[in-house]
């Protein structure tokens, strides 16, 4: 589950209705919750969100800075709010990635950080990506992969499965844009056979059913888009016939 925008709330109501949010997640068998000190409060708040089940989940979050002091400041919140471990720490954008791999690596070796990865969101940066991908020093990748943003079908996708990266997907539903233009429910019925009701679960079966693709992270703030989110994370996978419905529907 993602949590820009979403979690970035103040007071204790926003806060218990995030909990809310979580709590609907968990249940329905989220396993995954990515954040960023780029989010706002959201680090925070998802960390008062999991007080008490923090081992049942894995947390993805990133360092965003070119700047080390600040860096070494969101390293120790992030810590601070994840019970001392991040399962994934991730160089948010490549920004210094020469110096944050470096910090982050000595994390691991500290056993505070299970697995270091490296995002960028814009396709005009995937080279440098790809660089960072051959260097040996991540284990994943955070990219954005929808029917209309497949820029990562070329080279990343493919690179990725071949050193055995691991794949956590954004933008799922291309920044809200699929969802503004949802097809007729009749056009989904094809899909049913696999578990799908709803467009935004076509949506992330649809990235989930290609097998170089591990995670999908939906951002919501609502309980039940959490649960129906979720659903859509279990097996049949759509075949090809599936997946070239759905990028139909889509454009």
């Amino acid at each position: 589950m993602g949590t820009w925008q979403t979690f970035d709330v103040r007071g204790d109501e926003a806060e218990r209705s995030v909990r809310g949010v979580v709590d609907a997640a968990i249940a329905a068998g989220t396993t995954l919750f990515d954040s960023s000190p780029m989010y706002g409060q959201a680090e925070r708040v998802l960390g008062a969100a999991l007080n008490g089940r923090r081992d049942d989940v894995l947390v993805a979050t990133k360092v965003w800075t070119d700047d080390d002091a600040e860096a070494d400041g969101q390293l120790a919140s992030a810590l601070g709010w994840y019970g001392g471990h991040v399962d994934l720490y991730q160089v948010h954008n490549l920004v210094a990635a020469p110096r944050r791999l470096a910090t982050l690596e000595r994390l691991r070796d500290d056993g505070k950080v299970a697995v270091i990865g490296a995002t960028h969101w814009q396709a005009s940066r995937f080279d440098d990506l790809e660089a960072v991908m051959r260097g040996g020093r991540i284990g994943a990748i955070q990219v954005p992969y929808n029917p209309v943003e497949r820029e990562v079908e070329k080279r990343v996708l493919p690179l990725a499965d071949e050193l055995g990266i691991g794949v956590v997907l954004m933008r799922p539903f291309a920044k809200g844009e699929l969802l503004e233009r949802p097809p007729a429910p009749d056009a989904l019925r094809p899909l049913e056979p696999f578990g799908v009701e709803t467009w935004p679960q076509a949506l992330l079966k649809w990235i989930l059913s290609d097998s170089r693709c591990h995670v999908a992270i939906p951002a919501t703030s609502r309980a039940e888009r959490a649960t129906e989110n979720a659903a859509a994370g279990s097996p049949p996978w759509f075949g090809q016939e599936e997946r070239d419905l759905v990028a139909r529907l889509a454009s």
